[in-house]
């Protein structure tokens, strides 16, 4: 066990990411935060990422930055890998060395989206596209570290700072009269402000406890509370915009419900993206509110 700090150094990766973002906002009130973003630290290089965390000796480590472009994925999975498997695994193992607690992030896409109901952190996994096995073997690497460490998996991630679907459906809004969206693949959006207090919270029980065995590491999922379709999720976004008073060519109710197999993609997406988060609420002790505040947020923040 290493020696507690009087104010713990956190390590954010990928920090100018839609996570990495409101990390650095979120953990400033709690230490010292060092933000890496792409241009500083390229996660594909694992030597310059054991030299970067060695150099810095940091308390807690945070890991947001991830090869996220699903469809590219399919073409490039030596990159993709490098990132999300090679990188977690290094810096597990930086972490088991230092003594430091290791946070990462998954997602839905180590699943197969097949379960009728939410899926729980003991569920099989299958991941079904590249970018879904490259995060199903960052987990498997952090596991194997033996370091002290999170895995949230999370969903449908979108923030005020980055690109994401509630953007995208804004942006087309504004230039068509009508959108098509997918009606048939089920979530929860959740903000990356929401991610990033939730992680904020958890890093602050740690800290005020210390490096000890009985804290709840492991795997947990974190999601807003409640499900939607894409459809759904882009008509509350253009509702709640229209409300603000956003001028928009595409009302909500000139959002069209298609079907997944009307919008082939090269990556299959999970037809079931719903994360229970019990596990998560009752070891923590965080209430998770409903998607559709989350949005509202979102939203605030863009058009404010």
């Amino acid at each position: 066990m290493r020696h507690k700090a009087a104010i713990p150094t956190f390590l954010v990766t990928g920090s100018n990411g839609q996570v990495g973002f409101e990390l650095r906002r979120s953990l400033a009130p709690l230490g010292s935060v060092v933000a890496l973003d792409h241009a500083s630290c390229d996660l594909s290089r694992t030597d310059e990422l054991r030299r970067v965390v060695r150099e810095c000796r940091p308390d807690v480590i945070v890991n947001p930055a991830a090869y996220t472009a699903v469809d590219k994925a399919e073409t490039e999975s030596e990159l993709a890998f490098a990132v999300n498997a090679m990188a977690a695994g290094v810096l597990a193992e930086e972490a088991e060395a230092l003594g430091s607690l290791l946070v990462h992030y998954s997602t839905d896409y180590v699943f197969d989206g097949t379960k009728t109901g939410a899926y729980v952190e003991t569920d099989a996994t299958n991941p079904q596209s590249v970018y879904g096995k490259s995060k199903l073997a960052g987990e498997t690497a952090i596991a194997e570290s033996g370091a002290q460490a999170l895995v949230l998996r999370t969903c449908w991630v979108a923030g005020a700072h980055g690109g994401n679907f509630a953007k995208t459906m804004l942006r087309l809004a504004k230039e068509r009269e009508s959108l098509r969206v997918i009606s048939d693949q089920f979530g929860a959006p959740t903000t990356a402000s929401l991610i990033a207090d939730v992680t904020a919270q958890i890093v602050a029980r740690f800290w005020l406890t210390g490096v000890r065995e009985d804290f709840p590491s492991g795997v947990y999922h974190l999601a807003a509370a409640g499900e939607t379709s894409w459809h759904g999720y882009a008509t509350e976004v253009l509702r709640y915009a229209r409300s603000l008073g956003v001028e928009m060519k595409a009302d909500p109710e000139k959002v069209e419900a298609i079907p997944a197999t009307a919008y082939p993609l090269p990556a299959p997406r999970p037809a079931n993206s719903r994360l229970d988060t019990t596990r998560l609420r009752e070891a923590f002790g965080i209430h998770l509110a409903p998607w559709e505040q989350g949005v509202h947020f979102l939203l605030d923040q863009i058009f404010q």
